[in-house]
């Protein structure tokens, strides 16, 4: 397994591990977010997850999206699980091996949408290697919580076109799932392009999609977990419903819970300084 990663500060600091979500590159996390949390004294951690960037592709494992979720909307979970080669737990494994050729033991663990999913992962299997969880517009795996809008669902699961320049103007339809007030066209048109330039890779999506939707529930584990845990979601998001943040921190003993008006599925530079500062402050 490689993974493309890229370091921000001074490897003395606080390390702080980022996770993104389902199929957005490292790059997701902006550079200029991850300077800041450097220049407040934490060695940041950005890294392509397995099937997206740069990181490896499992070309040999084709992934039918139709048929998948066809499979699952029947309950055919033999079907289902025989059409993805792996589960959140690898990509939980893929962050903490990263970690370990880095020469770090323990690490402040972030992770945004399947991110967060994925953070949540290394926290239940290797507390012992996170100081600190902030699972950020993520949810627990249970179907009651954290569902998106119809809406956004059909975001989400629309073919982008395969040109550079439809894929960039397809952007826009992620609107439906960014913040109200801050909600930024020109932004994920940018995002879009320099993803598209790096690493166009759609045939990764359907099986990081495959492995959030069959890792199931990680309720009765999240009651257990005794690992500091700050939950941040976002008012405005429709992606991920905040009920899956509310849920995660009412599961979580002692977890923090920050509700932020004016954010979506998505980090408006706008909202920086709040996120700085939460971060800062769970981390110290």
């Amino acid at each position: 397994m490689s993974l493309a990663y890229e370091t921000f500060g001074d490897p003395r600091d606080a390390p702080v591990l980022l996770v993104m979500g389902f199929g957005a590159q490292m790059i997701a996390w902006h550079e200029d977010l991850c300077r800041a949390l450097a220049d407040r004294g934490r060695y940041v951690i950005r890294y392509d997850n397995r099937d997206c960037g740069l990181s490896t592709k499992f070309d040999g494992h084709p992934v039918d999206m139709g048929r998948f979720i066809a499979a699952v909307t029947s309950k055919d979970l033999p079907a289902a699980l025989a059409m993805v080669p792996y589960r959140l737990q690898d990509m939980a494994d893929d962050g903490l091996g990263l970690l370990t050729a880095l020469g770090i033991d323990r690490a402040h663990v972030v992770g945004a949408s399947m991110g967060g999913m994925i953070a949540q992962t290394m926290a239940l299997s290797h507390p012992e290697r996170v100081l600190t969880l902030t699972s950020m517009m993520a949810s627990t795996g249970e179907g009651a919580y954290g569902q998106p809008t119809p809406e956004a669902q059909a975001v989400l699961f629309s073919p982008k076109p395969a040109d550079r320049a439809g894929y960039v103007a397809a952007a826009d339809r992620e609107l439906v799932w960014a913040s109200k007030r801050y909600g930024d066209a020109a932004a994920l048109r940018e995002l879009a392009a320099l993803s598209y330039d790096r690493s166009h890779y759609p045939a990764g999506i359907g099986r990081q999609l495959g492995a959030m939707v069959l890792s199931g529930s990680r309720a009765d584990a999240l009651r257990e977990l005794r690992v500091p845990t700050l939950v941040l979601h976002g008012l405005d998001d429709t992606l991920i419903d905040p009920s899956g943040g509310r849920r995660t921190a009412d599961l979580v003993p002692g977890a923090e819970l920050r509700l932020i008006p004016d954010m979506g599925h998505d980090r408006p530079r706008e909202l920086w300084p709040q996120l700085l500062d939460a971060l800062e402050r769970h981390t110290g």
